[in-house]
């Protein structure tokens, strides 16, 4: 496998300095972004597939283990406050469950009939959306899931940073970014992690913006939990309406700080039901209440 294979270029490593370090690991992750490049033809097969199902009621459902399991977990918790989604709508399964996001479970990995339970504990349904994701493309727990998800008619979705293998095999959509040898052999949290957290990064925020929760590219369904979001949901409507921060406070105000219906509210002068009406028949696309008042 290729992220079990030496680097030749990190053969000396224990000999450099703190600097030298970190450029030789600067400069492998300068490859990195050039291996997600090459997977961006099924990365976009696959955001197209997920907003698709999502439409249709599906979840996104994340599936992984140690490394790959925790940037799972992250991307998934990110998008409530970003895009004020339901924690239900994207989800993360690590193997050995929340323990394992503090510290390794042993034999958890390997632990196929896990990975079939834990995602069929979920409920599964056929317009969900399984992304499994490993580094070495063959974690048992995660090709055992994606198969479950298979046999009951969910999308599946396989991130790997080897090609061929297993995972891929049984994926419908494959999505290889092929890294190389880690600066530490064997080291997966390293440009294969960075590189998962690339995918990731595209899979969930891609599909949100085809869902219309973005506006330009503004944040307009953030969820507002603390002061920074507050700031930044009265800095959206100023930008989109044009009004003052005084203004623009009382719009949020009057809609439960919910962005866009305090910018509907404020540019088509309607109560925030109205507002709230018009993004339904719109499918929550800001864009298109705004367009159809002119």
């Amino acid at each position: 496998m290729l992220t079990e294979q030496r680097n030749p270029r990190s053969a000396n490593i224990d000999q450099l300095s703190a600097f030298h370090i970190v450029q030789l690991m600067n400069a492998e992750d300068l490859s990195v972004a050039a291996a997600v490049r090459e997977a961006l033809p099924a990365i976009a097969e696959a955001v197209e597939t997920i907003a698709a199902r999502l439409r249709q009621g599906g979840r996104l459902i994340y599936v992984g283990a140690g490394t790959s399991g925790r940037l799972a977990v992250l991307d998934a918790v990110e998008c409530v406050p970003t895009f004020s989604t339901d924690p239900t709508l994207v989800q993360g399964v690590i193997a050995g469950g929340v323990t394992a996001l503090t510290q390794a479970v042993e034999g958890a990995e390997d632990d196929r009939d896990a990975g079939q339970r834990d995602l069929l504990a979920l409920g599964l349904t056929d317009v969900d959306v399984v992304v499994g994701i490993a580094a070495s493309g063959r974690t048992p727990y995660v090709v055992a899931a994606l198969e479950a998800a298979n046999d009951h008619g969910a999308a599946t979705i396989g991130v790997s940073c080897n090609a061929p293998a297993p995972l891929l095999q049984v994926a419908q959509i494959k999505i290889a970014a092929l890294v190389g040898p880690e600066v530490i052999t064997g080291s997966t949290r390293l440009k294969a992690g960075t590189a998962q957290k690339m995918i990731l990064n595209m899979l969930s925020t891609a599909s949100m913006v085809l869902l219309g929760k973005v506006y330009g590219n503004l944040m307009v369904d953030v969820k507002v939990t603390n002061r920074k979001l507050a700031d930044r949901a009265r800095r959206i409507v100023m930008e989109v309406t044009g009004v003052d921060a005084d203004e623009a406070t009382r719009l949020l105000a009057l809609t439960n700080n919910e962005v866009k219906t305090a910018i509907v509210v404020g540019l088509l002068d309607v109560t925030p039901d109205e507002a709230r009406a018009r993004l339904k028949a719109a499918q929550g696309r800001l864009r298109a209440v705004i367009e159809k008042r002119s």
